[in-house]
């Protein structure tokens, strides 16, 4: 009973007028959250101290670190979209990973220019070819493909089923970028939040990082769904035009 109530609601946001009546409905509350847990989370950013090693300079952990998470999470998002428009063809699916495109590209080039804003004074470099830089920024250019496709292609069906093959086939980078700093050795530091041992980084640095990571998450989110409302409408528009072209080529 459960399950098939779970498959009916599923099934009731495949209907875009629905989907856009929750959006309006949520909107407002997902964003209030992500500016009070963004205030909290600069708060804490801004008046711990600054480890004895980098200094001041590890505040840019705070933006870096969640920009490289949602970096992989939004193409994750991608991904699972990708299989509902393969798969189940289901109506949002492909709203829901264009949407997500730029957004994913903007986090993983906020990602690269952060890591370089460190990387110059610990390294003493802005950019290395490694393993986990190197992989980071191909996926930010899978982003612009993605990007780019979705705009060539004036059939959205089509685009949709190519844009999601393309994305299943790149999601094998994402664990490439996960673990490449396990499988190869790299100037980037090995993971110190999300690991089998627990964390090792330490408590003061640990709390501001986490609750920044859940405001980028929720930023994500509203972000994903304003977006998604944004290419509902643009499609309606653009439906609207072609049956108003149509019906003025009958009039003719």
């Amino acid at each position: 009973m459960t399950e098939s109530l779970a498959i009916s609601k599923f099934s009731d946001l495949a209907n875009p007028t629905r989907f856009l009546a929750l959006a309006a409905r949520i909107l407002p509350w997902m964003a209030a959250a992500t500016v009070i847990v963004f205030a909290i989370g600069l708060y804490l950013s801004f008046t711990t101290e600054g480890d004895y090693q980098q200094g001041a300079t590890v505040r840019i952990m705070y933006v870096h670190v969640p920009s490289a998470w949602l970096s992989m999470m939004c193409y994750t998002v991608m991904a699972v979209s990708a299989i509902g428009t393969l798969v189940w063809r289901h109506p949002l699916a492909d709203v829901s990973h264009k949407a997500a495109a730029p957004l994913g590209a903007a986090f993983t080039l906020i990602a690269l220019a952060t890591g370089s804003l460190w990387g110059k004074p610990m390294w003493g470099t802005w950019w290395v070819w490694d393993a986990r830089l190197t992989s980071v920024f191909v996926l930010f250019l899978m982003y612009l493909g993605l990007i780019a496709l979705n705009r060539a292609m004036d059939d959205p069906s089509r685009a949709a089923r190519v844009s999601a093959v393309l994305i299943l086939v790149g999601f094998v980078n994402i664990p490439i970028i996960k673990f490449s700093v396990d499988w190869w050795n790299t100037l980037h530091q090995p993971a110190s939040v999300i690991r089998m041992g627990g964390p090792t980084i330490d408590q003061e640095f640990l709390w501001p990082l986490l609750i920044m990571a859940i405001a980028f998450t929720l930023l994500f989110f509203t972000l994903h769904v304003m977006a998604m409302r944004n290419e509902i409408w643009r499609r309606r528009v653009a439906a609207q035009r072609r049956m108003a072209a149509r019906l003025a080529g009958r009039e003719a």
